[in-house]
This record gives structure tokens, sequence and C-alpha cells, in this order.
């Protein structure tokens, strides 16, 4: 068939006389917007010798981030004196890592250990949207428990009454509704478009952007929704952290006694620690132009925003 009959057959998609078209142009048609109906993760690493190393080193790190985060969880809702609002968000930062990660890494973990990594697209689509889900949350959830320590270090003699019971579980309702709403959102859009460009996936798991780069159609809203959502869904829980922490420091240098300083630092080092890595991660991978970004050194990137972090909430 020839390239005017080809642009022939393509723009009369969007018009009535379809039926006019003969039956090679609509079968070639068909043929050219026929959506994949699985996909191939390209995975961490196409070198084979790296895939039974790279297998033992995130099994290990899943199952650390499962004991720990189940040890964390069961060692609050056992323990009577630690039901206090500290320790109810960092239960429910561990339930969120635990979900973040499981949605993750065992299928990684299987490809790693098969010759094809096939997934289809119902399942790919389920991974996207409860990966958003738990990765939305974690932002917003990481954002509460700096409010937290600002309250308990800089209005200590108010702290109960501020962080009471049914503030706390609003504050945790409020998180998981936001990653409820922004995961709909992101995978509505996705499902609206025709992938069918390749069936590969450069990434180890169904991401928003590798999954964009397999659209026939126009990708211009959802690479806005990207852009927005990620930076509401980043730059808002960082900059509330940022803003508690400077408030936070600023009462710690006023402690007087040394000992009381320490103990101040060490209660905020692993949320900081924790808080630097997730977004600084998740920033590279999401709030770069399309045109800047590169797959390859994304897939380096999200490691830490879906394995590494979820390990360092647990430890």
């Amino acid at each position: 068939m020839g390239q005017r009959q080809l642009r022939r057959a393509k723009k009369s998609l969007q018009i009535p006389y379809f039926i006019s078209l003969t039956e090679t142009e609509r079968k070639m048609v068909a043929e050219n917007y026929t959506s994949v109906t699985e996909f191939i993760l390209a995975g961490l690493s196409e070198q084979p010798e790296l895939q039974l190393p790279l297998f033992l080193l995130f099994l290990g790190i899943y199952m650390a981030t499962v004991v720990g985060n189940l040890g964390m969880i069961t060692l609050i809702g056992l323990s009577a004196h630690l039901h206090t609002p500290m320790y109810y968000f960092l239960s429910s930062l561990s339930f969120i890592d635990l979900c973040h990660s499981t949605v993750i890494t065992p299928k990684m973990l299987v490809n790693f250990v098969t010759e094809k990594n096939i997934i289809s697209y119902s399942e790919c689509m389920a991974q996207l949207y409860f990966f958003s889900i738990f990765a939305i949350a974690e932002c917003h959830m990481l954002a509460t428990m700096a409010y937290d320590r600002y309250v308990a270090i800089c209005r200590p003699l108010l702290y109960n009454v501020i962080m009471s019971y049914h503030l706390c579980f609003r504050l945790t309702v409020g998180v998981y509704i936001l990653g409820i709403i922004g995961s709909t959102i992101h995978t509505s859009f996705m499902l609206r478009l025709s992938l069918c460009k390749t069936n590969v996936i450069n990434h180890y798991f169904c991401d928003l952007l590798p999954l964009l780069e397999l659209s026939c159609s126009s990708t211009y809203i959802n690479e806005l929704l990207v852009l927005i959502l990620s930076a509401f869904n980043i730059l808002t829980p960082v900059l509330t952290i940022f803003a508690s922490y400077i408030f936070i420091i600023a009462s710690i240098l006023r402690i007087r006694s040394t000992e009381g300083r320490c103990k101040a630092f060490r209660t905020c080092s692993s949320h900081i620690s924790a808080v630097a890595v997730f977004f600084g991660s998740a920033a590279f991978m999401y709030l770069q132009p399309s045109s800047v970004s590169s797959m390859d050194q994304g897939k380096v990137s999200s490691v830490f925003y879906t394995t590494v972090v979820p390990m360092l909430i647990s430890s």
C-alpha cells in the first residue's frame, strides 16, 4: 500500500467514510492501531551475569523490609506505652512501606530468574494503580510525621491537646485519600491511551513515564498531569517538612542541655535521612522534562524510593 493510501486509511478512523475503505486498507489500519495485551519488562540490567547477584541483593532487601516493617507494626500494636501519635504515624508509614515494596519487589525478583519477563496488560495497570497509591501516600505521611515532630519539640506542653486521636485519624485518612485520588487520575488517563509502539517496557515495573513512551496517541495531557500532580505530591510535602524542621532546629538550639539537644536530634535524624533519599530520588524521576530525563538513570533512581527507603524506615 502506498503512503498516500496509508494516510487516507489512518485519517478515516475519525470520519464516517471508514466503510468505504478496501478490505486490505481496513486490515492495515486495524493492525497499526492494535494495542498490546502483554508487556515485557526490560528489568534493571540486561547482563546475564548480574541477574543472580541482583536477585540475592533485592531478596535480602525485601526480606529485611518485610520483617522490619511487620515487626514495627506488631511491636507498636502490642505495646501500650507506644500508643502515642509519633508511633501511630510510624506504624502507618511502616504499613505503607510494606505495601509499597510488595507491589514492586516480588515481581522484580521473579523477573531476575525467568527468561522472559512478561506481565499482562491488566496486571500492569493494577501494579501502576497500587504503586501510585502508596507512593503518593508515603509523600504525605512523611510530611505528617514532620508536623508531628514540630508540635512535639516546639509545642511540648500542648502536644497531647493538638495531636489528639481524632486529628491523627483524620490526617491518616487524608493521606490515603490523596493517594487514591492521584492514582485514580493517573491510571484513568493511562487507560485512555493506545499502547502499541512496542511491548517492551524499559523499566523493572509498570511506571508512568516508561508506559507513556509506548503510546501511539498523544500523551500531552498525561505528561502535564504527571508534572502537576508530581509537583503537588512532592513539593508540597517537601515545603511542609522544610518549614517544620526550620522551627525544630531553632527550638533544639535553644535547649541548654547538651544531652537534651542530642536526644532531640536523634529523634529526627532517621526521618530526615528517609525524607532526603525518598524525595530526592522521586524528584529526579518525575520532575524533569521528558526531553532531559533518561529512563536508564531513572531506573536506578527509582530503586531508592521503591526498595531502599522502605527498608530504611523499618531499620
